[in-house]
């Protein structure tokens, strides 16, 4: 007489109270705080420029006020275009910022796959002059590169601006192209080899074109660098047919007043260049800085 076998006793989970929250997901309270502090924030961060904006576009008897839309008018930017030498001071920036731009990518680019592709003698030593000319403030600087373009003689001169600029920039973006190339894989570089390209040739065509995050992040830290340096520009360059858009903007504040007018339509249309740059590379911006960031 065969006995049946007993049940297996089934365990009974409790259900799920519906007041309790599944994981991952905020409480309501939660919810409106976090909208609420980014809405803050946001508010905040476009505040400085929505004045700046509102406030090109209002006379000058009304500059220093709260009446945004009162009188609205372009009478500052016609102004500014007209009788100020605007247009020059923006062709001298565009075009020393775009030589750094170009000479800052390309230095940095050949010295960041240098560094993390080969070895020789100093390397070490290069890697720590780079990250130690980061620590020393513009102050302290100044008066000896001041020296050196004297000597030069590119004080007053647009080659004197880029190669100052270039000593800023190249040596963050240096470092930030070293630890890109240090994720891509080695064996590229051999494949290269095996092809029979040489090491500049494997550099251009395979490396290059993995490389365009870093490049577009190496772009833009080195256009913003000279777009909107002032101190150098300042101390190097003087005469309107010579200044920089920096050096311009000081022209309208003296000791006793400023001229808000145009001061804010000029300062409008030197964030335009600024953002058209960032609108190119943002795409690239998180993923190049994110990769640099890695490896060192």
């Amino acid at each position: 007489m065969t006995t049946a076998a007993p049940a297996p006793e089934q365990t009974v989970l409790p259900e799920r109270t519906a007041n309790v929250p599944r994981r991952g997901r905020r409480s309501p309270l939660a919810s409106v705080a976090l909208h609420a502090t980014l809405i803050v924030a946001s508010v905040i961060a476009v505040f400085p420029v929505l004045w700046v904006f509102l406030t090109s576009l209002k006379p000058a008897s009304y500059a220093t006020t709260t009446d945004f839309f009162k009188e609205t008018t372009f009478e500052n930017y016609t102004n500014l275009l007209r009788d100020t030498p605007f247009l020059t001071w923006f062709g001298n920036s565009l075009i020393i910022a775009g030589l750094t731009t170009l000479l800052g990518v390309f230095v940095a680019a050949t010295t960041g796959y240098a560094v993390s592709r080969f070895r020789f003698p100093g390397k070490r030593g290069l890697m720590w002059t780079l990250l130690i000319t980061q620590m020393f403030p513009v102050a302290v600087l100044i008066v000896p590169i001041y020296n050196i373009m004297a000597g030069l003689g590119l004080l007053n001169q647009s080659a004197g601006l880029v190669i100052t600029y270039l000593t800023i920039a190249v040596p963050f973006c240096a470092w930030m192209m070293k630890g890109f190339f240090d994720t891509i894989p080695r064996e590229i570089d051999e494949s290269g080899m095996v092809d029979g390209l040489t090491p500049f040739g494997t550099f251009y065509r395979l490396i290059l074109p993995l490389a365009k995050p870093g490049l577009a992040v190496t772009a833009f830290y080195s256009f913003i660098t000279a777009w909107g340096e002032v101190a150098y520009a300042s101390a190097f360059m003087v005469g309107d047919e010579n200044l920089t858009l920096a050096g311009g903007l000081q022209k309208f504040v003296n000791q006793y007043s400023a001229q808000w007018g145009p001061m804010t339509a000029a300062s409008v249309l030197i964030a335009i260049p600024a953002a058209l740059v960032f609108l190119f590379a943002q795409r690239h911006l998180v993923t190049g800085m994110s990769a640099g960031a890695v490896k060192g």
